[in-house]
Formats: C-alpha cells, structure tokens, sequence
C-alpha cells in the first residue's frame, strides 16, 4: 500500500567556518611612483623591513610579494598574491597596525601616488598604489 513520504529532514544553516572555506589566489599588481631623490633610502629600507611590518603582511595573508623599480620613469611595480577568503577585512587589519602605519608614513613620503585623490597609503580609499588589470596569465 503507497505511503506518503516523509518530509525531508530540515536543515540547519550556519555561517561558514573560515577554517572550512576554500581559500582562493588572487593575483594583485600595483604601481606608485618613487621620487628621484629617495631611490637609495627607499632601497636601504626595503632591504631591511621591520619584522612588524612583515608579519603583518604574512598575516594578512600576502604571499609571493616582490617590488620592482622602473629608474627611466621611476616607477614602482608591485606584485603579490592574496590566499585569504576575506581581503578587505584583511587589508582593514593591515591598517589597524600601528607599526604598519608608520613604516607607511615613512615609505609614502618617498613616493607620489599616480591615484588622483590619494592622501596616503593608511587612509584606503582612494588607494595610494594603483591596481593594475591583469591582461594575460599562463600558470
């Protein structure tokens, strides 16, 4: 004899554990311009970045992070990969350490951002480094 089926069991929804989620890589490149006359102090900082800074960088979940200088256009290219799930809260993080901000202050202060509207690298919006778009990628 036909029985009516039972009704699927509810389910129960919760927010995701970001333990759980799949992290994805986001590839970022940016640019900013180095002023001529602080190439070998913005040299001789980078050669030695304060272990804050770094660790924040690591813990915000940046990788693979390279700094390239262009000396005929003075350009500074920027290059790294985000393995995060949540890259704004992290860059929010990254901005909420003081002693990211001061080594910002400093670095700033060797640059002149190509961003029109850009006050500085801790104020976020508009951004001091100018992203770039990906135009072509082989893995």
């Amino acid at each position: 004899m036909w029985k009516p089926h039972a009704p699927p069991p509810q389910r129960i929804t919760k927010s995701p554990d970001p333990e759980s989620q799949q992290k994805t890589v986001r590839r970022i490149a940016q640019i900013v311009k180095l002023k001529p006359e602080f190439i070998d102090k913005y040299k001789e900082v980078h050669a030695s970045v304060w272990p804050e800074v770094l660790q924040q960088i690591k813990v915000c979940n940046i990788e693979d992070y390279s700094i390239y200088h262009d000396p005929g256009t003075g350009i500074l290219f920027a290059t790294f990969k985000y393995v995060g799930i949540d890259f704004e809260g992290d860059m929010e993080r990254m901005r909420e350490n003081a002693k990211v901000r001061e080594w910002w202050a400093m670095t700033d202060g060797f640059q002149e951002s190509v961003v029109p509207g850009a006050k500085d690298s801790a104020s976020g919006s508009p951004p001091w480094w100018k992203e770039l778009e990906e135009v072509f990628y082989l893995a």
